[in-house]
């Protein structure tokens, strides 16, 4: 656990990026990418290479690179890098295309880090609202957190399309926050990527706190968040270290 102090934090809610957070990025997102990337390319392996490449996929290593548009974008900022290579896509008609595979795969593809129920269990008997927020569609977010039984013990989730804006602007946050009562100063923001703090810092929240199940080394997230953790299943001891 990277930081260099704790303080007595008042955190009543923790909002929850979902991909590289509460899911293995790499595990959960590579195949389905690249799925994408072949309907994209209509067959052509040559530009679904080149399309993997230019989102950030790196070919030797088979992880994709933090903060690259497949890490960090939605769906529009996806389907706008790869249309400069791919002919013949209308931006609308890529976007609907790309979010309806996501939704058709995602949920049955995503692969827990930790316990999910149990963790979001012991948060919530220790009284903190809980919510997500990914850029992600909201249609295949809430299909992976119903395949999970997660819904009972969320208050909030957002997608990219969900009215509130896309990472790294604040209004998921602030969208957060009102449904669940809390002012930024009081939510800690836990991610996996850079767009993650840039969004709670926008928002003013109390804590930013990193993951490295994600896309993201330790250095990457340093710099961008109060501490750095291995997994989400250190996060209530680390919220309980405070006091």
């Amino acid at each position: 656990m990277a930081g260099t102090r704790i303080e007595n934090r008042r955190i009543k809610g923790v909002l929850f990026d979902k991909d590289g957070t509460l899911f293995d990025y790499n595990l959960t997102w590579v195949p389905i990418i690249l799925e994408a990337a072949r309907l994209t390319a209509g067959g052509d392996d040559a530009l679904v290479e080149r399309l993997m490449a230019v989102g950030g996929y790196d070919a030797a290593s088979g992880k994709v690179k933090a903060g690259s548009v497949i890490a960090a974008g939605d769906t529009p900022g996806l389907a706008e890098v790869w249309m400069v290579h791919a002919d013949g896509w209308q931006a609308d008609d890529l976007v609907k295309r790309l979010d309806a595979l996501f939704t058709a795969r995602a949920a049955d593809a995503s692969v827990p880090v930790t316990d999910l129920p149990v963790l979001f269990s012991v948060l919530r008997a220790r009284g903190y609202s809980l919510g997500i927020a990914t850029n992600d569609g909201r249609a295949s977010a809430l299909a992976t957190i119903n395949r999970f039984d997660l819904g009972g013990h969320l208050e909030f989730h957002c997608g990219y399309d969900s009215g509130y804006g896309s990472k790294p602007g604040p209004g998921m946050v602030h969208a957060f926050c009102e449904a669940v009562g809390l002012q930024p100063a009081h939510v800690a923001v836990v991610g996996d990527n850079r767009h993650d703090f840039e969004m709670g810092r926008a928002a003013g929240v109390g804590l930013r706190v990193g993951v490295l199940t994600g896309n993201s080394e330790a250095h990457d997230l340093t710099p961008h968040t109060d501490f750095v953790i291995e997994s989400v299943a250190d996060l209530p001891a680390l919220l309980d270290s405070f006091g």
